[in-house]
């Protein structure tokens, strides 16, 4: 595909990274003491072989503005979809749909990982789906032994099971189509989206994913991002 071309979700205040994002929009923090988690991603798009970005701001919207500017300095043209009021995730993409290609990607702005972002739009445009969702595999612990009940009687019984589950890491492949049904100016959010469709009978594709991922929304992640940079610099920046 020559037109790759990604929406970046950049409007978030960024409430659970405070004090960092009390001065600072949260794609911009500092990862490695070198790089904005924003400006990783753009680099990481440049790479993958992805033309432009339309970066959807909000809340410090001029700063990310005068930050990233037309992109050109990291290889990508850069345009703007700017929020006067809270769209959700998804309605900053039905404000700009008109101008996107036929399939597309959208990320947030605030998520580090090495998954290949070309693949998952190309994967999506074979797919016939009307978004394909970048999922990871995780579980969860249960700390107390956990029993089946049934008619008073105890009928099984795990020892503090680990319980699997899957997630979507932020990072989607769409259909303009799909967004051009929703008027533009509408909040939409990921949940919204993904329920209508399901009960439309138009499944979501799954494009599974077992490599680095990091929410930098959360504190945790942040700071092992920071810790583990000098480690995982060369998965995220290959080209640097």
């Amino acid at each position: 595909m020559s037109d790759l071309h990604a929406v970046i979700l950049a409007g978030g205040k960024g409430t659970r990274l405070r004090p960092f994002t009390i001065t600072l929009p949260k794609p911009l923090v500092p990862i490695g003491d070198e790089s904005s988690v924003l400006e990783i991603v753009i680099r990481q798009l440049a790479h993958q072989g992805f033309a432009s970005a339309t970066l959807a701001i909000g809340h410090f919207g001029e700063l990310i503005e005068a930050y990233v500017g037309d992109g050109r300095q990291w290889g990508l043209a850069v345009d703007y979809a700017r929020e006067a009021e809270p769209l959700g995730t998804m309605g900053p993409v039905v404000q700009v749909a008109d101008r996107l290609p036929e399939h597309f990607l959208v990320l947030n702005g605030d998520t580090l990982t090495d998954i290949d972002y070309a693949e998952l739009v190309r994967s999506h445009a074979a797919s016939g789906a009307p978004i394909t969702v970048a999922t990871a595999r995780r579980e969860t612990r249960i700390e107390f032994g956990v029993l089946d009940v049934e008619d008073g009687r105890v009928i099984g019984f795990r020892e503090k099971p680990a319980i699997p589950y899957t997630v979507a890491i932020g990072a989607y492949a769409l259909s303009r189509e799909v967004m051009q049904r929703y008027p533009s100016g509408t909040a939409l959010g990921f949940d919204r989206l993904m329920l209508d469709l399901i009960e439309r009978g138009e499944r979501p594709a799954s494009f599974e994913f077992s490599g680095l991922w990091l929410d930098i929304g959360s504190p945790e992640d942040y700071d092992r991002a920071n810790l583990e940079f000098d480690q995982i610099r060369a998965r995220l920046l290959p080209n640097r």
